[in-house]
C-alpha cells in the first residue's frame, strides 16, 4: 500500500464548487481534523479518494469510468479498441471459432489475458498497468476512512455528540468494509490496516479480506443501531453526501435505508467469491436472508451525478455507458453484440437505448487488435423514442447522468431470485421466476410475464440473462462471468457457446464459441509489494495460475 500512485491521496479538492463537494486531504496532518465541519467535510473525501481523486504520469482515470470498463470488458458488455493501459488486450479472449469453424486467435502479444496480466504488473511499468488502479482507489479509500475514525472521538459536535460520531463512524466503516469488498472480490490477497498512513507486510488472503469487509459492515450497523436522536443522524449523513449526489435514488437514507444497502452488500460479497459449482444450500439461504433485510424499491442508495463541470464525475465521460453513448466510430467503447444477444425479443430497455444500423450498418476495428468488439449497435445517450418507459443506461445532459456506486434494487432482487432457482424445487423455482418479472416491470421491459412451472435449467437461463441486461454498467459482468464459469477454459467447460460475432469482414456469425480464459482473481500490484514485501507467513500474493 505504498506505492507510488497511493502517496496521492485526494489532492483534487474540487475548489471549484466548495458547496458541492467539499473534501479535505487526509495527507494533512490530523490535528488540522480539529472541529465538526473539518471531519464533515474530510468524510466527504470518499468521493474523491474512492472515486476519481487518483493521478499518476500523464493517465488520471476514474473508479466509475476506467475501472469498471475493465470489469464491464472483461464481462463482455462492451469492447475497446483504444490500447490505453492494455485495455484492448486485457479484454480480448484467447480465440474465437467462428460458425464455419475458423479459429481467430488473439493476435496481442503476449498471447492470453493471463501473460498480459503478469507482463504489465511490473512497478516499472507504474500507470500502464491496470492491476494498480482498483487495488489504489480501494486504499485510499480504506485510508481516509481509519482517519475519520481515528479522529471522530477527539471532535466536540453541536447536538447529541455521540448520535453524531456513531454516524460518521457507521459512514467510515460502510466505505471500508466496501473497499475491502472489492478489494477482496478482485486480488488474490490483500492487507488489513486500521491505522492512518500506515500498512503492514501481513498479506492476508481474499477469503480474510472478505470477512474483514463483512466484518466493517457489521461494525457500521452496531454504530447506525447506537444512534439515539434521528434528526442529528439525518443533519450528519446529509452533510457527508455531496448535495450533486442527494437526487433521485441517491437521496440521503435513513438508519434503516442504510443497514438494507449494507445487507445486499453482505449478499453480493458471498455471492460474487463463489463459483455456482461451489455455492452450498446453506450459503444460498443466507443470501436469501440477507436479501430479505436489503435494498427494497423505494430504499435510497448510494449514486453518483453528473454536473456541467464535472465535480463528481463527467456528463460525457463520467462512467462506462456514458463514454459508450454514440456511435462505436466515435466513442471508445464498443456495445458488445452478446449484450444485445441477452435481450429477450420486445424487450423495452433494448428498443430505448440502443440503435443499429450504425454508421455504415456496422463498425469493425483493426483486426490485430482482436474481433469481438466488432459491432451493429449503438448506445444513445437519453433513450429513444421508443421503448416506453423503460429504463436509459447513459444520459450525456449534464445532471442527467446516474451511477450506482454500491448495490442496488435490481441486483439484491436479482440475487435472492437466484438463491431460490438454484436451490431448486419447483415452488423455490417458481419464486425466483416472480421476483425475475418483478425487476423487469420495475425497469420498464414491458416483457409478458414469464410462466409458473418453468424447469430449473430455463430459469437459471433466464436469471443469466436478467443479470446482464437489468445490471449492465455497473460494474457486476465480470463478477458473474466468473462465478458462472464463462471465463474459464473452453477446455475445463467454460466460454460462451452460441454467441454472436462480427468477423473481421463484418460477417455475422450467429453460432461462435468464443474462450475466454481470463484470471479469475489478479495478482497484487508489483508496486505495492517492491515498497511492501510480504513478511513470512503472508498468504500468497500470487494467483497460482501459470497461463
Amino acid at each position: 500500500m505504498r506505492n507510488k500512485i497511493l502517496i496521492i491521496f485526494a489532492l483534487i479538492l474540487f475548489a471549484s464548487c466548495a458547496d458541492q463537494l467539499d473534501v479535505r486531504n487526509p495527507n494533512q496532518p490530523t490535528a488540522d481534523v480539529n472541529s465538526e465541519n473539518n471531519i464533515l467535510a474530510l468524510s466527504q473525501g470518499i468521493y474523491a479518494d474512492g472515486f476519481r481523486g487518483l493521478k499518476y504520469g500523464g493517465f488520471q482515470g476514474t473508479l466509475l469510468n476506467d475501472v469498471l470498463a475493465y470489469h464491464e470488458g472483461m464481462g463482455d458488455v462492451i469492447g475497446c479498441e483504444a490500447a490505453n493501459v492494455y485495455i484492448n488486450q486485457l479484454i480480448m479472449p484467447d480465440e474465437v471459432t467462428l460458425d464455419n469453424g475458423t479459429k481467430v486467435q488473439n493476435p496481442a502479444n503476449p498471447k492470453t489475458q493471463v501473460g498480459l496480466l503478469r507482463f504489465a504488473n511490473q512497478n516499472s511499468f507504474a500507470d500502464q498497468s491496470p492491476v494498480v488502479y482498483e487495488w489504489a482507489y480501494m486504499y485510499n479509500a480504506i485510508n481516509l476512512c481509519n482517519t475519520i475514525l481515528v479522529n471522530v472521538d477527539k471532535i466536540t459536535f453541536s447536538g447529541d455528540q455521540e448520535s453524531k460520531r456513531n454516524t460518521l463512524r457507521a459512514w467510515a466503516f460502510w466505505w471500508k468494509g466496501w473497499a475491502y469488498g472489492r478489494i477482496g472480490s478482485m486480488y488474490y490477497a490483500g492487507v488489513i490496516t486500521d491505522v492512518p498512513g500506515k500498512t503492514n507486510p501481513n498479506y492476508k488472503s481474499k477469503e480474510d479480506i472478505i470477512a474483514e469487509s463483512n466484518s466493517n459492515y457489521d461494525k457500521a450497523v452496531a454504530a447506525l443501531n447506537a444512534i439515539t436522536v434521528v434528526a442529528d443522524y439525518t443533519s450528519t449523513i446529509s452533510r457527508v453526501i455531496p448535495n450533486i449526489n442527494q437526487v433521485g435514488r441517491g437521496v440521503s437514507p435513513t438508519i434503516d435505508m442504510f443497514k438494507r444497502n449494507i445487507s445486499t452488500m453482505k449478499a453480493r460479497n458471498i455471492l460474487v467469491n463463489t463459483k455456482v459449482s461451489a455455492m452450498t444450500s446453506t450459503q444460498w439461504n443466507e443470501i436469501i436472508s440477507l436479501t430479505n433485510a436489503g435494498i427494497l424499491s423505494t430504499t435510497n442508495v448510494f449514486t453518483g451525478r453528473s454536473n456541467a463541470t464535472g465535480d463528481f464525475m463527467s456528463s460525457t465521460i463520467g462512467t462506462v455507458a456514458l463514454v459508450a453513448a454514440g456511435d462505436p466510430s466515435a466513442v471508445t467503447y464498443k456495445i458488445s453484440e452478446r449484450l444485445i444477444q441477452d435481450f429477450r425479443p420486445g424487450d423495452n430497455r433494448l428498443a430505448k437505448n440502443f440503435e443499429t444500423p450504425v454508421v455504415g450498418g456496422r463498425w469493425l476495428g483493426n483486426s490485430d487488435r482482436g474481433t469481438i468488439f466488432n459491432t451493429r449497435y449503438r448506445l444513445v445517450s437519453g433513450g429513444t423514442a421508443l421503448g416506453g418507459n423503460a429504463i436509459i443506461y447513459a444520459n450525456r445532459t449534464a445532471g442527467q447522468g446516474e451511477a450506482f456506486l454500491a448495490g442496488t434494487y435490481e441486483e439484491n432482487e436479482l440475487m435472492k431470485a437466484e438463491a431460490y432457482i438454484r436451490l431448486g424445487g419447483q415452488s423455490n423455482i417458481d419464486q425466483g421466476i416472480s421476483i425475475i418479472n418483478t425487476v423487469r416491470t420495475f425497469q420498464g421491459a414491458g416483457l409478458a410475464a414469464l410462466a409458473m412451472g418453468l424447469s430449473q435449467t430455463a430459469a437459471v437461463e433466464e436469471l443469466r440473462s436478467e443479470r446482464r441486461v437489468a445490471l449492465a454498467f455497473r460494474g457486476l459482468s465480470f463478477y458473474d462471468a466468473r462465478r458462472w464459469g464463462v471465463i474459464d477454459p473452453v477446455s475445463s467447460g467454460g466460454g460462451r457457446s452460441g454467441a454472436v460475432v462480427l468477423s473481421a469482414t463484418g460477417a455475422i456469425n450467429t453460432n461462435a464459441t468464443i474462450n475466454y480464459n481470463y484470471l479469475d482473481y489478479w495478482d497484487v500490484p508489483d508496486n505495492d509489494l517492491v515498497f511492501n514485501p510480504p513478511a513470512s507467513g503472508s498468504a500468497p500474493v500470487k494467483n497460482p495460475r501459470s497461463n
